[in-house]
């Protein structure tokens, strides 16, 4: 997959080992240390149990270099790939205890990313026919918000802000405390530098027309059904065309197209991240 970012192996490598240092505990994977010989080696498959789209790879190699460098980490599916029910994802080879402890932690990164590639990939293919992309938002979970966002692009979509520092994004009770749409963007404005962007979320074409005045870098077209959309994209394309737009609220499978053609640039939702199926990976032993 082309222009895919990578994630800093200092960021993965750090994550891995808190999650290494949780699941193990103060004495270890006593199940393996009690059954499997010190000596005894495994040949393993992480295969897919289902239709998806690969993410984490980086993390689930950590996982298995930190518990023993010793094992042989070959990937099949790189992030970003599709899988089919069956499809090998990676090859591991060492020793059995160290590739049983590492198990847990790396699939838990496999899944959980995967299948927010996964849901990305299928709100991107409903509107892959538009000028329109599908985004991330901050609704991430605690921790994970770098990896969530990594496997978000990983499934062909694009990242929104990253945190409340990166851009400014004027919601409704920014607006109501200060009591104007224009004065709030006026505000925002004068504080940042030159390089941050302003978006303003909006919910009628009355606000749009008035914070249109101030010419926001983006406005978020909230809880807009598709006929508004349209008419939503026309005003801004007659007032200030530099302008960018963007939907959000209530975005699902089964809605998201007729929305992209709109003809908006951007589709945001929280769905991708908070709430979208692990995608089924599991370990095989290979037995010969």
């Amino acid at each position: 997959m082309t222009n895919l970012p990578e994630l800093p192996s200092v960021m993965v490598d750090d994550a891995v080992r808190a999650a290494l240092q949780e699941d193990l505990g103060r004495a270890g994977d006593i199940t393996t240390l009690a059954t499997i010989p010190a000596n005894a080696t495994a040949r393993v498959v992480i295969a897919s149990r289902e239709t998806g789209v690969v993410s984490g790879m980086p993390l689930a190699r950590s996982a298995f270099a930190a518990i023993s460098p010793n094992i042989s980490f070959e990937t099949e599916i790189d992030d970003g790939g599709r899988v089919e029910p069956g499809s090998a994802v990676a090859r591991i080879e060492g020793r059995a205890r160290d590739v049983l402890s590492a198990e847990r932690v790396a699939l838990n990164y496999l899944g959980h990313m995967s299948g927010i590639a996964t849901a990305t990939a299928q709100f991107a293919d409903k509107i892959a026919h538009t000028q329109a992309k599908v985004v991330c938002t901050r609704k991430t979970t605690p921790g994970l918000r770098a990896f969530e966002k990594y496997a978000v692009r990983c499934g062909g979509g694009a990242n929104h802000r990253f945190g409340l520092d990166d851009a400014i994004l004027i919601k409704d009770n920014h607006i109501a405390v200060v009591g104007s749409v224009v004065s709030t963007i006026e505000a925002a404005r004068k504080y940042i530098g030159h390089l941050v962007k302003i978006e303003i979320e909006v919910d009628t074409l009355d606000q749009l027309a008035e914070a249109l005045t101030a010419k926001p870098d983006v406005v978020l077209l909230d809880n807009m059904d598709a006929a508004t959309l349209k008419e939503a994209v026309a005003m801004v394309t007659k007032i200030n065309p530099a302008t960018k737009t963007e939907a959000s609220g209530g975005i699902k499978l089964d809605t998201i197209a007729k929305k992209a053609e709109a003809g908006v640039d951007y589709i945001s939702t929280g769905w991708i991240t908070h709430s979208s199926p692990v995608l089924d990976l599991g370990l095989d032993t290979i037995i010969e």
